[in-house]
């Protein structure tokens, strides 16, 4: 007699309009709200809050970096000027309930363990 397969289905935590807005202002606000988020305990422990924080969060400081070291040749102030676009266009995917991954960090984030 074969086994069935049993399905394991994940069930993610209904995302609510509070969720939404922690995630849009984690990226609009960034690093700042980020970082409240992941000290807030409550906040902290819902994944799509922590999910956006913790991308906003990675896609800020890299973005910092980059523009730092590309601002000896000008180019900086327009990387500066594409991760703020970014962050705006990812703030309304999160507005809307989605869990958007960006390419190379979220790999990366999960892999750490951190979302």
């Amino acid at each position: 007699m074969e086994n069935p397969e049993v399905k394991v289905e994940v069930t993610q935590p209904e995302v609510t309009e509070d969720d939404k807005l922690w995630a849009l202002l984690s990226w609009l606000l960034s690093p700042i709200v980020p970082i409240i988020v992941l000290v807030m305990e409550d906040k902290k422990n819902r994944p799509f809050i922590k999910f956006h924080a913790m991308n906003a969060l990675a896609v800020v400081i890299i973005g910092w970096v980059i523009s730092g070291i590309l601002s000896a040749v000008v180019i900086g102030c327009f990387t500066g000027v594409a991760v703020f676009v970014y962050q705006i266009y990812m703030a309304i995917m999160a507005y809307q309930g989605k869990w958007v991954e960006v390419p190379g960090i979220t790999g990366f984030l999960k892999g750490q363990g951190w979302i």
